[in-house]
Order: structure tokens, then C-alpha cells, then sequence
């Protein structure tokens, strides 16, 4: 598994489910309201420092995630993506990578068919059974609570730049 993460280059995220716990959470006026984890965004953050570039495909379209992934320096923001796989084949397209260099995350059967085309696919642990048999990787925490920050220190500790990204805190 470790092996698998050091060849990312890009690290591919879904969203509901994933970086939030996946309910929706609805005011009487028809907005929607999301939780993310801080320790996720402090990880996408230092995941991205490292070198490795992120991007986020998502079914829904939220103006709220465009928010959180400006506030987070996420470019490659892929919403509204009903048929996913198309979706990470035009990302490949905009990237100039291919899928070896690619890892993605994700929690439902939507996302089997770019799991099973990635060399570093992982999910979280209340995934359908059939999702996490097709995982690479399980995380230890559930979506919104943690998981993509296990995933962006594995990645990071993979390529030996988990200690560089440390090393401003241990002072």
C-alpha cells in the first residue's frame, strides 16, 4: 500500500461521504449545510506543499465546495460529475498525467469505476462492502472525520515528505 501511494502525483477526492460525513444537511430556506474536518484541510493543505497536486470529483454541485476549495487552494474541482469516469478522463487530460500517477478516494459504488482504474484507491470504512473490496486502502477514521487527513500523511510518508512537512512544528 505504501508503495502504491509514493507513485501520486495527483490525489483525487470525492466529497460527500468523504471529506464530510456524508449527510446533507438542509435550512428551511433550501440551503445546504456541510461539515469538514479541519485536520482533512490542514492535510490537503500540507499533502499539497509536498508536490502533489489535488482535485476533487463530486456528483453534487454545491457553492459551498467552492468555497471550501478556494479556501483550500484546490484547482481541479469537478462538480456535478454524474458519470465520474468521464470526469477523471478529462481530468487526465488537464493534467498531462496518466492514471498510474493517480489516487482516489472515495466511499459508494459511483466511484468504483475510477477506483478500479487507479494504482491507490481508497475508502472509508462505512463503505458498501463492494466499495472497500475494491480499495486499495481503508482508512481507520470515517469520512469527515479525519480519513482524508490518515490519507494525506500516508501519501506524504510514502514519498519521504512527512517529516519535512513536520519539521515546522517540531521546533
Amino acid at each position: 500500500m505504501l508503495e502504491q501511494a509514493k507513485k501520486v502525483r495527483v490525489m483525487i477526492f470525492d466529497v460527500d461521504g468523504v471529506m464530510t460525513d456524508g449527510r446533507l444537511y438542509y435550512t428551511d430556506a433550501g440551503e445546504e449545510l456541510k461539515a469538514f474536518h479541519s485536520l482533512d484541510g490542514h492535510g490537503l493543505k500540507m499533502l499539497q506543499q509536498s508536490g502533489v497536486q489535488l482535485a476533487i470529483i463530486t456528483g453534487r454541485t454545491s457553492t459551498l465546495l467552492t468555497h471550501r476549495t478556494k479556501n483550500l487552494g484546490i484547482d481541479l474541482v469537478y462538480q456535478g460529475a454524474h458519470d465520474k469516469l468521464a470526469t477523471f478522463e478529462q481530468l487526465l487530460l488537464d493534467t498531462g498525467v496518466t492514471a498510474q500517477e493517480c489516487g482516489y478516494m472515495g466511499d459508494d459504488v459511483i466511484d468504483l469505476p475510477i477506483m478500479r482504474r487507479v494504482p491507490f484507491a481508497v475508502a472509508v470504512p462505512n463503505s458498501p462492502t463492494i466499495v472497500r473490496q475494491h480499495a486499495h486502502y481503508i482508512t481507520g477514521s470515517q469520512g469527515g472525520s479525519g480519513a482524508v487527513r490518515e490519507v494525506c500523511d500516508l501519501i506524504m510518508q510514502s514519498q519521504n515528505t512527512y517529516d519535512a512537512a513536520m519539521a515546522p512544528y517540531l521546533r
